[in-house]
C-alpha cells in the first residue's frame, strides 16, 4: 500500500479505461491525488464539466482529491519536457506530500514527463486496452459504450419533433425513440390540458406550468438516454397556441427566456398532409386551414433563429426520412 499516488490527464472526455485506472489506483494508495490538465488555448470540454464528471465518478471513494493544472498553450506539441518540468513542480507543491507513485497508462513509457518529473516516485502502469479519448472525439457515439454513466448526459443530441395537430408527431416521437432505443418527452400540455377536460378552457397559469414542465421533463431524462432523446414540442409550439388562445404577455416571455436556453440538434417539422384525426379535442378551425397554420408555426420558429427539416409524404416515408436525419446527424 503507497501512501500518496497520483494520476492525471485531461480526460477530454473521461472515459472507462480512466476510471478503471483511477479505481485500481486509489485501491493501492492511502490517498489518490487526481490531476485535471487543463489547456486555457485547445479546444477541450469546459473543465468544469471534466471536474464534475471525475467528482461524479469517485465521490464515494473516500481517499481520492481532485487538483487542477492550467497551461496556456494551442497544442499539445508545444507542451514541451521542459514545460511540464515547471508545472510538476506546481503540482508538488499543491499535494504537498512526498508522492510515492505516479501511476498512468501503457500508452506512456519510462521517458514521458510522468516519469522524467517525479524522479523520486514510482513509476506505475496500468496495461490499457483499445479505449481513447482521442477516438471518441472523433465520433462518441460509435463508441458510446467506452463512456462512464456520468459523462453520457453531455453528449446525449436532442431531437425535437413539431407539427400542427394530427401531423403525427406524437406516434413519430415514440417510434424514433423504439427505434434508437433511447427515451422520449411526452407534449406536457397534452395531460395538463385534462384539467378542465379540454385545452379550449384553460387558465393562464395552466400555460406556465406548460412551459416549466416541458422543460424540466427534458432535463430529467437528458440524464438516462441512449445518445440521442426525442422531444415531443416545446416552447415555440406552446407559444403558438398561447397565440391563438390569446394567452398573456408574462407566458410569451416566459417562452421566449426558455426558447433562449433550448438547444436542439436537429428540429424536425412534419407536414400537416396526412389525414386529420379527431380525438375530441382538436380545432376544426385549425383543420380547415392547415397550410395557414403550419405557415404560422414555421415563422415562429424561423423568427427565432430556428432551422428545422421539413418531412413530407405519408407515415412510412416520413418515418424512414427521420431515421435517416437522426442516423446522420450521429455518425456522419
Amino acid at each position: 500500500m503507497y501512501k500518496v499516488g497520483m494520476y492525471g490527464g485531461s480526460f477530454n472526455p473521461m472515459h472507462n479505461g480512466h476510471l478503471q485506472c483511477i479505481t485500481r489506483a486509489a485501491c493501492m494508495c492511502e490517498e489518490l491525488f487526481i490531476v485535471l490538465s487543463i489547456g486555457n488555448n485547445r479546444d477541450e470540454v469546459d473543465y468544469r464539466v471534466r471536474y464534475r464528471w471525475l467528482y461524479q465518478a469517485t465521490k464515494h471513494i473516500g481517499n481520492v482529491k481532485i487538483i487542477t493544472l492550467e497551461d496556456n498553450y494551442a497544442t499539445k506539441a508545444e507542451y514541451t519536457l521542459e514545460v511540464s518540468k515547471d508545472d510538476s513542480e506546481l503540482v508538488k507543491e499543491k499535494i504537498a506530500k512526498h508522492i510515492d507513485v505516479v501511476f498512468c497508462g501503457s500508452d506512456y513509457d519510462a521517458n514521458s514527463f510522468w516519469n522524467v518529473n517525479y524522479p523520486d516516485s514510482e513509476f506505475y502502469v496500468f496495461e490499457r486496452d483499445e479505449i481513447s479519448s482521442t477516438e471518441l472525439r472523433k465520433n462518441v457515439y460509435k463508441h458510446w459504450d467506452w463512456l462512464p454513466n456520468v459523462v453520457k448526459p453531455y453528449y446525449v443530441k436532442k431531437v425535437l419533433i413539431i407539427g400542427l395537430e394530427s401531423s403525427g408527431k406524437s406516434v413519430m416521437t415514440v417510434n424514433l425513440a423504439n427505434h434508437f432505443n433511447t427515451n422520449y418527452i411526452e407534449e406536457a400540455g397534452r395531460e395538463l390540458s385534462e384539467k378542465s377536460g379540454t385545452d379550449l378552457l384553460m387558465l393562464n397559469e395552466d400555460f406556465t406550468e406548460i412551459l416549466l414542465t416541458q422543460k424540466m421533463n427534458e432535463m430529467k431524462a437528458i440524464e438516462h438516454s441512449n445518445k440521442v432523446l426525442f422531444c415531443d414540442t416545446d416552447c415555440l409550439i406552446t407559444q403558438f397556441y398561447l397565440n391563438y388562445l390569446e394567452g398573456n404577455d408574462e407566458n410569451i416571455r416566459l417562452s421566449d427566456a426558455i426558447d433562449g436556453v433550448n438547444k436542439y440538434d436537429l428540429i424536425l417539422f412534419l407536414a400537416p398532409d396526412v389525414k386529420w384525426v379527431q380525438d375530441g379535442d382538436r380545432r376544426e378551425e385549425i383543420r380547415d386551414n392547415r397550410p395557414k397554420y403550419r405557415d404560422i408555426v414555421a415563422d415562429i420558429y424561423k423568427s427565432h433563429g430556428k432551422n428545422f427539416e421539413y418531412i413530407e409524404g405519408d407515415y412510412l416515408t416520413k418515418y424512414n426520412k427521420c431515421v435517416e436525419l437522426v442516423n446522420k446527424m450521429l455518425y456522419e
